[in-house]
């Protein structure tokens, strides 16, 4: 109890997300029973015994250097020596100065000793004679006991990015270690880590002018983030690199450090796939040439065979291709079989003690799938589809495998349908609700992603280490504060939250659609005033993103620009550059003066790329991350990146005509339509409705150089913002009705707009005043021929225990996500009593008409026959849609993850006007809705669907 009020009096009750690390045990001020780190110009020395392992050393030198740079002063580094107030630091079984506090009894490591990358970290009086008092950091193995020393680290102040973000350290010259048991508990995934792949152009540039290449001098500061952070396992970079070739200090400096290194899905037995080019190797077929291959496993084997290591076994074709049709499973068989002879002969001990992992890679799986088996002890790693949504997972019924089961998933890809490599466009929502599966169906055993580069994915990296290590921990409610606690972590207090929700929100507009796949016809420039207001929402977070950056100290700058501030201000750019390239085109069909004048801004905005991309290759950070931000992003044409960016084409209108001659154009939201001088308006616009009380604008243009008056005339009823004036080059001008003088019901009518150029036009308008007899109102209603819902704004949940519904907050492309829970739950057939979400309706019509049910593109990881959900309304019976129907088809797939959704259209018959209930069912799990939407007949095209038309009215 003693502890807990203390945490609360140090943490001000504020909710922290502890994640990966210990309880915060790290205060500024001086309580009973702390012990002091640095205080009053004195720093505690640091004591290792000088038989620990080599990697602990060189950690607690790190330790060191950290003190250092937050206090100012250098403490001690003392090996078996005897000093009065000390850290001392050792791995339990391994340092005679912990295993001697354990035997005379100052420490109990029992619930450490034994476990895998367990710590203890804790306050102790008198624990050897000449000491005081220590800070004992106690590790259950090697690297349990480095994971404490970079826990002390940084709750001192120094964050894991303080070289790959530039962070900068917490400066404090007072600092006391709380008393009590502070305990790092064992990872629920035993090995977590990262993959350097599509190296190039961006880290393989700049590791060459930093370090001249992938060197043991660039991998030391890969490990000792990988370490910071918790993780414990790396794929090296391959695009062209061997890491156990490039620099012979490479796996040598890994094993010291305590990272297990890998190869890649397609490089067996630690062989880099470029050093079968490097030594001219034949045909890379095992079936025709065996014995080459053999040697060749053999002999990169030796290299490392004393080395803590994953070895990956199977093979794939030539240059991670697949392999030749018709290719045998008994082949494959065979060629994993004789790889683990390998093992045994060059290790000198059985295969099953050495980890190996077959990664079920693409058509591998089918392999797999169609009865190819590997021994026990070999992992099996499941992948997603390179596109973030997991293919595989172990069936919760199966008997246990030794070697377990692991998974390999993406931040970035090159591939079908189009390479992401850019950016950040990893929200972390969605990275928890694929991994949260994972873990949920026991494929712990090894979690590895690929990062691309690395930076600038620097976010979600930790999110993916720290999720790793103790997924219990940051439950789907607590992502929110998982991110302010990053942000604290990396900036401080005083923006934590303002930054947490920018991180939240690019990071949720970027995975809509990858960048790389953006053009300007993706979003509806005419439908729902869609492009326009994404491009407005990324110019908001713009504005805020520059409001803190001007506001935060100078030496945070550059951190908060590559963690922060680029993503956001590179994004918006690009959006705004297509939504000029659609405005160009548009007003060139509609022959309007400005269409020049978008294509110029178009070139401008190209420019500001160039420009952006620049400052952070070169000046940002003195230039110290040059060429990190040169990979290609505008331009592609197929799934390729292209070899440089190029500009979109723009359109120019030519002049025809005179040009001084005035002469008015109208357009009205929602078309891409254009009006002149007598021309009959065929189109009305938008239906102004009294429940949504929308307002509406229709746009004056110049179609030549000079200025034009106009006026508007309207029935008494509509409301114009500005009923007359003067156009230079464009003007929109907004109408509203004003209800109490409306006509009750529905009715038509028009405006007049009339122009000096003597153009005179009549404007349809359509008025739906009707109400519905209710005294309260809470439910979704018509509005422009459609109801559109949003998932997590449900009438009502019906849950069925133990199963129940949960809403993932700021998850998918608008509001959120909401799944069923446990994500274990068995298959349920709708019924009155089964698990369902229900919103509430009112319609003034009847017929049959579609619902639009937008889902996660989330795979049939069971390769059962789908997941399903249901539909229905009211106490219809529910239809069963099948998700995973037309999956297996490329065309499917392709268009499910480029457009990051699956719509699946239900047609549904309402007999009745009046109040309604739509009703969605749990059938599988796993299964995400983020909206629903009814197309009463008037549904437009749009990237997003449209948007919400919820209302709430007591009379």
């Amino acid at each position: 109890m003693k502890k807990f009020i203390l945490l609360m009096v140090l943490f001000g009750l504020k909710s922290i997300c502890f994640a990966a690390g210990a309880d915060p045990f790290i205060s500024k001020t001086q309580t009973h029973g702390s012990f002091s780190i640095a205080s009053k110009g004195k720093v505690s020395s640091i004591l290792i015994s000088g038989n620990d392992w080599p990697g602990v050393t060189r950690a607690a030198k790190d330790l060191q250097g950290d003190i250092q740079k937050v206090t100012g002063i250098n403490p001690a580094f003392a090996t078996d020596k005897i000093a009065g107030m000390a850290i001392i630091i050792g791995t339990i079984g391994k340092s005679k100065i912990v295993d001697e506090l354990i035997r005379n009894n100052k420490i109990n490591v029992a619930g450490i000793a034994g476990k895998w990358e367990s710590t203890l970290i804790e306050v102790v009086k008198n624990p050897t004679a000449g000491v005081d008092s220590a800070l004992v950091i106690a590790g259950s193995d090697k690297r349990g006991t480095i994971y404490g020393i970079y826990e002390l680290s940084s709750q001192i102040g120094v964050s894991p990015w303080y070289y790959w973000a530039d962070v900068p350290v917490k400066k404090s010259n007072s600092l006391f270690a709380i008393s009590g048991r502070h305990i790092i508990s064992s990872p629920a995934v035993k090995y977590r880590g990262i993959f350097l792949n599509d190296e190039a152009p961006a880290l393989s540039g700049w590791s060459r002018k930093e370090f001249g290449g992938f060197n043991s001098k660039f991998y030391a500061k890969v490990f000792e983030l990988i370490l910071r952070l918790k993780g414990n396992y790396l794929w090296p970079a391959m695009w062209g690199s061997a890491f156990n070739d490039d620099d012979k200090l490479n796996p040598v400096l890994a094993d010291e450090y305590g990272v297990v290194i890998g190869t890649s899905h397609h490089e067996p037995l630690t062989r880099a796939h470029d050093e079968w080019k490097r030594y001219k190797g034949g045909k890379w077929n095992y079936d025709q040439n065996p014995a080459q291959l053999r040697e060749f496993w053999e002999s990169g084997l030796k290299r490392v065979a004393d080395k803590e290591q994953i070895i990956t076994v199977g093979m794939r074709g030539d240059g991670d291709e697949p392999m030749t049709e018709g290719t045998a499973t008994a082949l494959l068989e065979k060629i994993v079989k004789d790889q683990r002879e390998i093992i045994e002969k060059v290790t000198k001990k059985p295969a099953s003690e050495t980890p190996q992992l077959w990664a079920l890679y693409k058509e591998v799986q089918a392999y797999y799938d169609k009865g190819m088996r590997v021994p026990d002890d070999v992992t099996l790693l499941l992948c997603d589809d390179n596109w973030g949504n997991i293919r595989k997972l172990p069936k919760l019924n199966e008997a246990p495998r030794k070697g377990g089961y692991g998974i390999y998933y993406h931040f970035d890809y090159v591939g079908d349908p189009r390479n992401y490599k850019w950016i950040n466009t990893n929200p972390i929502q969605k990275v928890w609700e694929q991994m949260n599966l994972a873990y949920e169906y026991n494929a712990n055993q090894i979690w590895i992603v690929n990062v691309g580069d690395l930076k600038p994915m620097e976010f979600p990296i930790s999110f993916f280490l720290d999720y790793a290590w103790a997924p219990d921990a940051i439950p789907a409610e607590q992502l929110k504060q998982y991110t302010i606690d990053w942000s604290e972590k990396q900036f401080g207090e005083t923006y934590a939250a303002e930054i947490a929700d920018i991180l939240d929100f690019y990071s949720k507009y970027n995975g809509r659609i990858k960048p790389e796949l953006l053009t300007d016809s993706i979003y509806s420039l005419n439908n729902y005033n869609e492009f326009e207001t994404v491009v407005a929402d990324y110019k908001k977070l713009v504005e805020k993103t520059r409001f803190i950056y001007n506001q935060i100290p100078v030496n945070q700058k550059d951190a908060y620009y590559q963690l922060v501030m680029h993503p956001v201000e590179a994004s918006a750019n690009l959006y705004d550059l297509y939504f000029h390239v659609a405005k160009n085109k548009l007003y060139a069909k509609q022959g309007r003066l400005a269409a020049n004048a978008m294509g110029e801004q178009v070139a401008e905005l190209y420019k500001r790329d160039e420009e952006i991309t620049n400052y952070y290759n070169k000046t940002m950070a003195g230039g110290k991350w040059d060429h990190m931000m040169d990979q290609t992003h505008i331009g592609y044409t197929y799934w390729q990146q292209p070899e440089k960016n190029s500009k979109p084409n723009t359109m120019v209108l030519a002049a025809t005509g005179n040009l001084n001659k005035v002469e008015m154009g109208l357009t009205i939201e929602g078309s891409d339509s254009s009006w002149s001088k007598k021309q009959k308006v065929n189109i009305a616009l938008p239906t102004f409705d009294y429940y949504s009380n929308t307002s509406h604008y229709f746009e004056l243009f110049n179609k030549a150089m000079g200025v034009f008056t106009y006026q508007v005339k309207t029935p008494n009823y509509i409301i114009v913002d500005q009923p007359k004036g003067e156009v230079n080059d464009a003007k929109k001008v907004w109408l509203s009705v004003d209800w109490a003088k409306a006509p009750k019901g529905k009715s038509n009518s028009s405006i007049i707009v009339s122009g000096s150029d003597g153009t005179k036009l009549e404007v349809p308008i359509h008025i739906d005043n009707s109400r519905f007899d209710t005294p309260t109102l809470n439910a979704f209603l018509p509005q422009n021929g459609y109801i559109s819902m949003e998932a997590p704004n449900y009438s009502r949940a019906i849950n069925s225990r133990p199963i129940f519904w949960k809403t993932l907050p700021n998850y998918g492309k608008t509001l959120g996500g909401v799944i069923p829970v446990p994500v274990t739950s068995p298959v349920q057939k709708p019924d009155a009593t089964t698990p369902h979400l229900e919103y509430d309706i009112y319609l003034t019509e009847t017929g049959t008409f579609t619902l639009n049910s937008f889902i996660s593109p989330t795979i049939d990881f069971t390769n059962a026959d789908g997941l399903k959900f249901a539909v229905s309304v009211d106490d219809e019976a529910p239809v069963i849609i099948n998700i995973s129907a037309d999956y297996k088809t490329e065309t499917a797939w392709r268009k499910s993850v480029a457009d990051n959704i699956k719509i699946f259209k239900t047609r549904l018959k309402i007999d009745k006007p009046g109040k309604h209930t739509i009703k969605y069912w749990m059938v599988t799990p796993a299964v995400v809705l983020q909206k629903l939407v009814l197309d009463l007949g008037g549904l437009k095209p749009s990237f997003l669907g449209p948007p919400e038309t919820f209302v709430s009215e007591i009379k």
